[in-house]
């Protein structure tokens, strides 16, 4: 199976995006309107400036209690991991364990396509696991 699978099985295929010099309240904000866990920072909404998650907002304000009046600039990722739709689902859940990452943008051609989350990968990987037990269920009723 391939990301791009995973993409279209997605109940929407909208990216959420913020912008580098919006504010950290703005993010968080954006974060619970949206109940997601991360935010792709785009200047442009399909280009990948870096990535932004509730994790970054927790580990910043444990440190420095002011980073709330701060801009996602200061706490954001600005190396991320990425992948392409024509990847292997398995090898995406091998790099977010090994990575200990969460969430994945899914690049083309340099532009923003979509992202990949590890609840995308959980509920894909038991999606399958279902699909092969009603598939053995039948094979071995069939008789």
């Amino acid at each position: 199976m391939r990301i791009g699978d995973v993409l279209k099985a997605k109940p929407s295929s909208e990216v959420i995006t913020i912008g580098p010099d919006a504010g950290v309240r703005e993010l968080i904000a954006k974060l619970a309107e949206h109940n997601v866990g991360a935010l792709i920072v785009s200047s442009d909404g399909t280009s990948l400036d870096g990535i932004v998650s509730e994790r970054d907002v927790v580990r910043h304000l444990h440190s420095d209690g002011t980073v709330i009046n701060n801009t996602v600039r200061a706490i954001m990722t600005e190396v991320v991991q990425t992948c392409e739709q024509d990847a292997a689902v398995e090898e995406l859940m091998k790099t977010m364990t090994e990575s200990r990452i969460r969430h994945v943008p899914v690049v083309e051609d340099g532009r923003l396509i979509g992202i990949i989350s590890i609840g995308d990968v959980v509920k894909h990987r038991i999606d399958q696991l279902e699909f092969e037990r009603d598939q053995l269920d039948s094979y071995v009723h069939q008789t």
